[in-house]
């Protein structure tokens, strides 16, 4: 065996892989593992990363073949790569596209065309119950499915450990006329996307082709995904309907669709619990298509998908996709579909139904490199450790093991913590966000500042916003409700002060309200109670962040 101890890799044979992070070549190894692997732990000194199916699949449909994976592997690890992880590289790598769909020549409107790698691979996927009670006989040597089973095909087909590349092509929509513009409206300034953002929009679009006009573009909150989706909007010129995650979310699409490209105010429209506009260009939200009068009704705007003919739905957030969406989705495989997030992770580990669903991640940039460029804040990431004062130890000590992380997250002691990081941060533009708002209530309250909740009216919470935009306010607490697609550009500092649980979604997302990029660097701090459940979820909430680059300095507080 040939050992290679200045190299930071060890890859093991079940398919792990650990870096060292203090190696020199641990950035290099970062980045590449990134693109088809995932992190699954980050102590401080070893990472672990785990290559899956989902992502080798993913990685190929970005352009990744086995063979560079293997060089790469082979380039940074001290020991020989184990052969039975490089074959099974090859052989899941390569299972991409032996299944395809493709327009059936006959009766395009009604059915698809299924092709195969081999005969094998028909016989194969004919094995499969699930799939064969869909598949139709086409003549003699083809097969079928109908139009309306194309998505849950897929799904069942990705269960099985066969993706399926989707060539049978969309519907055009009816047409729509929009362009970027020239200049903003809002303040008269040259505007044109940046590289990146054209990029990503090209690589979903792919001139057209059936390969393109599905997928997920992946970029960190602040690098300008709305932009990406008005991009891919101009190219695809149609009807479109958009999904965003809240009123506020629904506000700042309309107004920066307005304000960047030629449609007009009478072509845009809302679809939300407070109004019920279906325009050419229609941004709704999650919610108002997943509402229904009581847990066994109808989802009574769900027809919204159908009703129209859209060219182009695009999902924001689309980590955030609920259940019943996913239903309507599958039923809607030919019109094209355009997903943004931040972070393809999802806590309910429906990633494979985002892959078969909405399509592959088509464009993914480090977080990193978008910092390097100048496109997002440079960002310092703390954990702040407070200890229980005796008093709330005793309680927790003695209290169930379900009330334990309440209980750590509410610790009286951040209070203090809290108090300190404003007095050093008097001149910057404080969030402080958290998940119990009963805790947020005192926060508020102790430090005379405006909050933010659910029970906030809209017009009340776009006053806020608003007010903090413009610095007349320069500190508002905030529930879960601003965890998504709030743009306030001018807040560098934010304050966790409690989370969901392990949510690596949300603590990419939180630290997303601070990394639009300003002249002050930002701060993002997680005050979390010393030796708890707390602090055990805040290693796995950091993991997605660690994996795009960032490093949390940790200060231990004494008790009070």
């Amino acid at each position: 065996m040939q050992v290679r101890p200045e190299n930071p890799l060890i890859v093991q044979g079940d398919g792990k892989v650990l870096v060292e992070t203090n190696h020199a070549r641990y950035e290099e190894a970062r980045d590449f593992l990134g693109r088809f692997a995932e992190l699954e732990a980050s102590p401080e000194m070893l990472h672990t990363y785990r290559i899956s199916p989902l992502s080798l699949w993913n990685a190929a449909c970005a352009g990744m073949d086995a063979a560079e994976i293997t060089h790469g592997l082979r380039d940074l690890s001290k020991f020989d790569v184990p052969g039975e992880v490089l074959e099974t590289i090859k052989s899941t790598i390569e299972r991409y596209g032996l299944v395809k769909m493709v327009p059936h020549p006959d009766s395009p409107e009604k059915l698809i065309r299924l092709e195969f790698g081999s005969g094998f691979i028909a016989k194969s996927i004919g094995k499969e119950k699930s799939l064969r009670e869909l598949m139709i006989e086409d003549g003699r040597r083809h097969w079928a499915i109908t139009q309306g089973h194309r998505g849950i095909f897929k799904q069942r087909a990705l269960q099985a450990g066969w993706p399926i590349e989707d060539l049978a092509g969309f519907r055009p929509g009816e047409p729509l006329e929009i362009a970027l513009r020239d200049t903003m409206l809002g303040n008269g300034k040259t505007f044109s996307p940046r590289r990146y953002q054209r990029e990503a929009a090209e690589r979903w679009w792919q001139d057209g082709a059936p390969a393109g006009g599905c997928g997920v573009v992946v970029l960190a909150c602040g690098a300008g995904k709305t932009i990406v989706g008005m991009t891919a909007m101009s190219l695809v010129q149609t009807k479109t309907l958009i999904l965003a995650t809240n009123q506020a979310a629904v506000n700042q699409w309309i107004r920066e669709i307005l304000d960047k490209t030629d449609i007009r105010p009478d072509q845009i429209g809302a679809y939300t619990g407070e109004s019920k506009e279906i325009k050419p260009v229609t941004v709704a939200t999650y919610q108002i298509l997943t509402w229904r009068r009581s847990k066994n009704a109808d989802f009574e705007h769900l027809h919204l998908f159908e009703d129209e003919d859209w060219g182009l739905l695009i999902y924001d957030e689309v980590h955030l996709l609920p259940a019943p969406v996913f239903g309507a989705t599958a039923a809607l495989q030919g019109r094209r579909r355009l997903g943004l997030t931040a972070t393809l992770v999802r806590e309910d580990g429906r990633e494979a139904d985002v892959f078969s669903l909405v399509g592959p991640k088509r464009y993914d940039l480090p977080w990193q490199q978008l910092e390097a460029g100048g496109f997002i804040a440079t960002t310092s990431c703390w954990e702040v450790r407070v200890p229980f004062k005796s008093r709330e130890l005793d309680r927790y000590e003695k209290a169930k093991e379900t009330d334990k992380f309440r209980l750590a997250s509410a610790n009286p002691a951040k209070m203090g913590v809290i108090g300190d990081l404003l007095t050093k941060h008097r001149e910057d533009n404080v969030l402080i966000i958290g998940t119990y708002v009963d805790q947020l209530h005192e926060i508020a309250r102790r430090f005379k500042a405006p909050l933010i909740t659910g029970k906030t009216p809209h017009d009340r919470r776009d006053e806020l916003f608003e007010q903090f935009r413009t610095g007349r306010i320069k500190l508002l607490v905030v529930s879960k409700v601003a965890n998504f697609s709030i743009d306030l550009p001018d807040a560098n500092v934010a304050i966790q002060v409690s989370g969901t649980f392990g949510s690596r979604q949300e603590e990419a997302q939180r630290l997303g309200r601070i990394l639009r990029p300003k002249e002050k660097p930002a701060v993002f701090y997680t005050v979390v109670t010393a030796d708890t459940k707390e602090q055990k979820f805040a290693m796995k909430r950091q993991l997605f962040l660690t994996e795009q680059g960032y490093r949390y300095h940790i200060e231990e507080r004494q008790a009070g």
